[in-house]
Formats: C-alpha cells, structure tokens, sequence
C-alpha cells in the first residue's frame, strides 16, 4: 500500500505532463541546480507544475524513494522519471529534451 506522500506524487506526476519536484518555486529556486532546470523549462517555453520540496517534508523524502533517485530537482515528462539538472542539461544539449517535450502528433 502506497502512504500518503507517495500517491499526492503520483498524482502529481500522472496529472501533468511536465512536473519538476525543486528546492523552491519557479520564480525563486532555493539552489543552484533547481535554478539551472526551471532555465532550462523556461528556456524551451513549455508549460509545467513545480512542486516546492522545502514546504513538505514528506514530498522531500517521498519523491526520493517514489523515484529510487537520491537528489532534487527531479523532472518527470509524460509521467516517466527523466532525471535531474545534469541529465537535463545533457539531454538539452543533445537535443533528446527537446524531443520528450514536442507535442504528440
């Protein structure tokens, strides 16, 4: 059985298509790499939720073991785990971000 925190993330990651779990907002990151992945989103002009980690405690640790990812931010696209700003940053780069994010024909 899935507790609490684990089925508001799987809400969350089901019901949008781009979500980014980040220390902070879109408009204030609270470090650096949440910083570099909303420029990234930004960036690309697509639209997506953010989910603030510091305001729940239970979010912060949830997203960890929901993910089996050890750090934040995490981005999802189309409810599949992709990665954090590194792997982001790389998959901008090379053009495989772009492609996860284009709109379904």
């Amino acid at each position: 059985m899935m507790s609490d925190a684990s089925q508001r993330i799987d809400a969350l990651v089901k019901n949008n298509d781009v979500v980014l779990f980040m220390k902070g907002t879109a408009l204030f990151p609270q470090c650096g790499f949440s910083s570099r992945a909303v420029a990234i989103l930004d960036h690309l002009g697509t639209p997506y939720e953010t989910v603030d980690v510091l305001a729940d405690q239970e979010i912060r640790q949830g997203i960890k073991a929901y993910s089996d990812w050890p750090t934040i931010p995490q981005l999802y696209i189309k409810g599949e785990f992709v990665g954090g700003s590194d792997i982001m940053m790389e998959m901008f780069e090379n053009g495989e971000l772009q492609g996860l994010l284009a709109p379904q024909a």
